[in-house]
């Protein structure tokens, strides 16, 4: 029986909600899977991805063969690497605690990424909230200028008129 690692769609027209599965190849894309191995949400930015790496890695130790879109995923979350530092810790190219001080020091560069991402996005979106009311503010200005000469004009004109008529009473 040929395995896959394959994404499930789920969720709304439009709005995508994917589980990430181990399935029989044969199996319909949305129907039966062996097990469930995480998720993926593309509608947010980052994209969320919960992934059980541990679970992935049997999978891809058994035989498993990911599809293009949850090799990328995979690859993401260090499944992809954490299955080759297995296979070299049995080769005995590198042991046991080797290979999880690489695989943690891996995490933790990617975290920094991820957060980095993360803030330039919120200052990114900050920045635009203040531009546009800057924008917004002198365009409240411009309203305000432009409706100030006209009351202007309509006092100076009734006190035009007020003197025109006080100086034909005397």
């Amino acid at each position: 029986m040929p395995v896959k690692i394959r994404l499930q769609r789920h969720g709304k027209k439009g709005k995508p909600y994917y589980w990430i599965v181990a399935a029989d190849s044969r199996a319909k894309r949305d129907g039966k899977y062996l097990e469930k191995l995480g998720a993926y949400n593309p509608n947010t930015n980052p994209a969320t991805i919960e992934l059980d790496v541990d679970g992935a890695v049997q999978w891809l130790q058994n035989g498993a063969q990911p599809t293009d879109t949850a090799k990328a995923i995979l690859s993401y979350k260090g499944a992809m690497l954490k299955n080759h530092l297995a296979g070299g810790v049995r080769k005995g190219a590198l042991t046991e605690e080797q290979a999880e001080t690489k695989f943690n020091a891996w995490l933790e560069e990617k975290a920094a990424k991820v957060e980095a991402k993360t803030d330039g996005l919120s200052k990114a979106d900050a920045d635009a909230k203040a531009k546009a009311l800057e924008a917004e503010k002198a365009v409240n200005e411009a309203r305000i200028a432009a409706a100030t000469p006209v009351v202007e004009e309509e006092v100076a004109e009734d006190v035009a008129t007020e003197e025109t008529a006080a100086n034909e009473e005397e």
